[in-house]
């Protein structure tokens, strides 16, 4: 049992994460392109010409949220905590975008991605997320506003 989550085990986060690198491997080897999402969503909404065709990053959009339904309906409900205070979900929401954007990319695409082909510049970026959300962690927890 891992703490925090329990029924999770071990086998069940290496299986995820087989399947990530595979839908991975699939789209960089397919198409040509990684499979960050942010820039995935910025194609399928239209703000940005670069990256796969449009239709592409909808069926790779919809491929998620399909894929987390039926992982809801095969194991049911699972237990949501929020914060106490959610209004400082909107700031985190802001700080996370501008991050992306400042970042050419976000964690999908760097940590999965970027660090996969050995790219210099999503090893840093990688590095620099988790460096950002220990630090984190670390401040709400002294701060008394952890969950």
């Amino acid at each position: 049992m891992i703490p925090g989550f329990p029924y999770a085990q071990p086998i069940e986060g290496f299986l995820g994460g087989l399947l990530i690198g595979l839908a991975a491997a699939i789209m960089l080897l397919g198409i040509g392109r990684i499979a960050g999402i942010s820039g995935l969503l910025a194609r399928a909404s239209g703000m940005s010409d670069s990256g796969p065709k449009q239709s592409i990053a909808l069926m790779f959009i919809i491929g998620l949220v399909i894929g987390g339904g039926l992982f809801s309906l095969t194991l049911g409900p699972i237990e949501v905590r929020y914060p106490p205070n959610l209004w400082w979900l909107v700031p985190a929401g802001l700080v996370v975008g501008i991050g992306t954007r400042l970042g050419s990319g976000c964690t999908s695409g760097h940590g999965v991605c970027g660090m996969s082909r050995l790219s210099r510049r999503s090893i840093i970026a990688t590095l620099t997320f988790m460096v950002a959300g220990f630090a984190t962690v670390a401040l709400v927890n002294l701060s008394g506003g952890g969950w």
